[in-house]
This record gives structure tokens, C-alpha cells and sequence, in this order.
């Protein structure tokens, strides 16, 4: 079953922030990379030190809702997406599913949860049960970089 989630703002796939338009740089690059069979979408490149990891929760912690994740990254800089900057991206949470294709951009959903004004932390409201909860930043486009910038894999469980 799909978790429940709940946030100020869920950003589509397009969207840089919530509310705001779509960045036409970003929208050409996606529709060229879907429309053709050609090679992937450039990947922006990141320090082989970039760390991601989660603050808070712990992993196997039991909690109650709402739940706060805390996201933390070392080594390179949270920016709003759309914004093209080296070492930067913003983040993205991943609710009970496994990594995206790398090459593409990462998919908007209730499970894929875009964080596309560079906010590090939110408050979710997961049904009882096991979750897993793991984080992946993106770059201008949503993204991953090369090597991605990825955190371990937590699990939580949601009384």
C-alpha cells in the first residue's frame, strides 16, 4: 500500500518551486530527452566527497505522526532547482520505492517527494507501518549527479 503523505508542497516533475512557472531550459531538456531514443541527459558532476544523509529520523526508530525528517548534506550546496551552480542540487525524498533510472529526471509523485526550493527538513504523515525512506539529490533538472549523491536506505516503522 502506498504511504500517505503530507506536505505544504508537492513539486511536479517541471515545476522549480511551488507556485512558480516552469523554467523553459528545464521543460526543452525533458521533452527533447522523451521525444527522442538518443543518448541520456547530461548528468551534473559531484565531488566524490559529496555526503547525504538524514539528520532525523534514525534509522529503525519507531515513531508517531507527523513524522520530521531532517535531511543533511556535506560537500557540496542546497539550491532551489533550476538553479544551475556547480556542487549544488536540491533534494528529493524517496517513500517506499527503490532508486529512479539515474539519467533521467527524478519522477514527482507521492512516493518521489520534490523539495525544489531547496528546504531541508519536512513533516510527513505516513500510514501505521514499516516505511523506507531514503534521499537523492537532484540537480538543475531533477536529475541525479555523477556519482550520485545519495543517502542509505533507513527504515522506520509509524505506530
Amino acid at each position: 500500500m502506498a504511504p500517505i503523505v503530507r506536505l505544504a508542497c508537492l513539486v511536479p516533475l517541471l515545476v522549480v518551486a511551488c507556485g512558480e512557472q516552469e523554467q523553459p531550459a528545464m521543460q526543452n531538456a525533458v521533452k527533447a530527452k522523451t521525444e527522442s531514443s538518443g543518448p541520456a541527459m547530461p548528468r551534473s558532476t559531484a565531488p566524490a566527497d559529496a555526503r547525504l544523509f538524514f539528520v532525523e529520523p534514525a534509522n529503525n526508530a519507531t515513531l508517531k505522526n507527523p513524522v520530521t525528517v531532517v535531511f543533511g548534506l556535506e560537500g557540496m550546496e542546497v539550491v532551489p532547482a533550476g538553479t544551475d551552480a556547480p556542487a549544488s542540487g536540491h533534494h528529493h525524498l524517496l517513500v517506499d520505492v527503490p532508486l529512479p533510472t539515474m539519467d533521467l529526471p527524478i519522477p514527482a509523485d507521492a512516493n518521489h517527494v520534490h523539495f525544489g526550493k531547496g528546504d531541508t527538513e519536512t513533516t510527513l504523515t505516513l500510514s501505521p507501518g514499516e516505511h523506507t525512506l531514503q534521499l537523492l539529490l537532484g540537480d538543475y533538472l531533477h536529475i541525479p549527479h555523477q556519482p550520485p549523491v545519495m543517502s542509505e536506505t533507513i527504515r522506520i516503522t509509524v505506530q
